[in-house]
Parts: structure tokens; C-alpha cells; sequence
């Protein structure tokens, strides 16, 4: 069953960053009352310029337009698709057995000691992809910092507890092209039913509808971003840190009514994760005699290294 009500409340990143302590500590109330009720929030008053992200998206369409031999030379052997380019077909939802109907470009950190074959690729054809890449990501990665500053606020964390591990972590910026479609799919859709792995997600809006979250009561919602709004939610591993208080929701991308298959669609998520070190051994504040532990410790890398394989990137 589908709902077409607005389905994420929404809240102002600016309360936070320039309001008074009662607005910031109201901005840390929703905020937490969203990752804890459905897993989903939108975000305005970011200040990402919406500039900056029309031009990206330009030019992810430049780069995608590419003949499929000019992309491939941007795929990377052994990167398990975490950075350049993964051709059409080789992901996959890790309980499905079909891939989904799409390609996609990852942009990974890159920092000053970093060696030059470990970088992103430029694009050659195509330059201005990748200087927009990284100030997105750059920019992405700043206002995923504030919004789990505000978690850690109110998990009675310090407020540097998840900046001390996203600084330099293996944080990605993902281009995803779903071609139109041109025959009737055996049994796949553009993107089926999934948990990220991550602490958060952000994404801005795609330039076609189908994004969708599974609910408490078992009904897809459709999620539709409105004007400048970015849509964040839970990833796995914070749902996992916090013992499930805080919620990584089911989410997916259906096909289009097939009246519109010749339309592609084009989004830009990015994958907030910490360094690979970082321990997602649950919080001892979240463990309760009504909430007993869920989860084995693990490291941050440990576990993106089991879903990579579990999704098809990594062998």
C-alpha cells in the first residue's frame, strides 16, 4: 500500500547553527524525535548553494551521456566500487538476487598525504565534474558534521564524539544514473528495498520521483524534497550504535509508470561514514531492560567490509 502524505517532518539547520540555546536545543528535539520515530528528516537552511548543486547535476548528466567505453575507463579494479565508476548492473539489495537499474560514479575522501593513485579519478571529458564533486562533498561532509553534533547532544555525548571519527573517514559522494527503461524489467526496479550502511545519509533532491520508505505500519510513503530541502536518514551503522533508538529505515526506488521509462533519473546521495577504526560496539546508554543488547561489537570497517560483499562490490 502506498500513502502520498508528506511523509518526514521537516526541520531548519539554521535554528541550530544561529539560534539561541532554547531554539538549538528545540532544532536537537526534532531532529532526534525524526531519527528516532521514522529514520528520515528533511533539512533546509543549510546554506549548500543550490548553484553549486544544479552544476553538479549537469555535469553528472555530461558524464553519464558518455559512450559506456569512455566511463569504463573510470572504473577501478580492487576499489569494490568505492571510487570512480561501477557500470550498469552490479549492485544489488543484499536479499535480492537481480541487480538494480542503475550505474553510478563514487567520489571518495581525499587528504593531503594521500597518494596520487589512491585520488579520485578527473574526468577528463568532462573536468568540471569532479572540481563540483569535491566541493559538494566537502560541503556535504560539513553539515553531516553539525547534524550528529546535535545527535551526540542529545545521546549525552560529547559534541566532537562523531567528528573525532569522520574526520578523514571514508565518507563517499555518489552520482547515480537509472537509464530509462526499455523493456519490461524481469523482476528488478531502479533501486529495491534497502538499509544504507552508514551513520547518515544526506541527498538532494533526484530529478525524478520514486523514492520511498517503508513505515512503522508497513506502508511505502513517498518522499518528495520540496525547494532547497536535503533528505537525511539513519544509516545502519548509527542504528546499530544507538542499539535501534535511533531508526535505519527500508527505503527503495521504484520504477516510473511506464509512461515515463524513457525518462532517466539522476540523484546525489552522500554516505556520511567515520574512519574505519571507529567502534560500533553499542552505547551502554541505550542498552535498557526493555532494549537489551542487539548487536555483537564490530568496527566501522569491519562491518562496511561484510555489507560490500553482502551488496556485490566486493568479492
Amino acid at each position: 500500500m502506498l500513502t502520498t502524505s508528506r511523509a518526514i517532518p521537516l526541520v531548519n539547520l539554521a535554528d541550530y547553527e544561529h539560534g539561541s540555546d532554547a531554539v538549538r536545543q528545540g532544532f536537537i528535539d526534532q531532529l532526534a524525535n525524526a531519527f528516532h520515530g521514522i529514520g528520515f528528516v528533511g533539512v533546509t537552511g543549510h546554506g549548500i548553494p543550490k548553484e553549486l548543486i544544479d552544476n553538479f547535476y549537469v555535469a553528472a548528466k555530461k558524464f553519464f551521456a558518455m559512450e559506456t567505453d569512455a566511463k569504463r575507463k573510470y572504473e577501478i579494479a580492487g576499489a569494490a566500487g568505492q571510487r570512480g565508476y561501477t557500470s550498469f548492473g552490479k549492485e544489488k539489495a543484499k536479499q535480492s538476487k537481480v541487480a538494480d537499474l542503475k550505474e553510478f560514479f563514487q567520489i571518495g575522501q581525499e587528504t593531503a598525504n594521500m597518494a596520487a593513485e589512491d585520488r579520485n579519478p578527473d574526468v577528463a571529458e568532462v573536468p568540471e565534474f569532479m572540481t563540483l564533486g569535491r566541493e559538494l562533498y566537502r560541503q556535504f561532509e560539513e553539515k553531516g558534521n553539525i547534524l550528529l553534533e546535535a545527535i551526540a547532544h542529545h545521546l549525552n555525548l560529547p559534541a566532537d564524539y562523531f567528528s573525532t571519527y569522520t574526520k578523514d573517514g571514508v565518507s563517499i559522494l555518489r552520482a547515480i544514473h537509472y537509464p530509462p527503461i526499455t523493456n519490461e524489467p524481469a523482476s528488478a526496479i531502479r533501486a529495491e528495498q534497502h538499509e544504507d550502511i552508514n551513520l547518515i545519509t544526506l541527498l538532494v533532491g533526484a530529478s525524478a520521483g520514486g523514492l520511498q520508505l517503508l513505515n512503522a505500519a508497513g506502508e511505502w510513503q513517498e518522499v518528495v524534497p520540496e525547494n532547497d530541502e536535503i533528505v537525511i536518514n539513519v544509516g545502519d551503522m548509527l542504528q546499530r550504535l544507538t542499539n535501534n533508538y535511533l531508526k535505519s529505515t527500508t527505503h527503495r526506488v521504484v520504477n516510473p509508470p511506464r509512461s515515463e521509462w524513457h525518462k532517466p533519473r539522476l540523484s546525489i546521495p552522500f554516505f556520511l561514514h567515520p574512519r574505519p577504526e571507529m567502534s560500533l560496539n553499542v552505547l551502554e546508554s541505550t542498552v535498557t531492560a526493555d532494549n537489551p543488547q542487539h548487536y555483537e561489537p564490530i568496527t566501522a570497517g569491519g562491518y562496511l567490509d561484510q555489507r560490500l560483499r553482502e551488496i556485490g562490490l566486493k568479492k
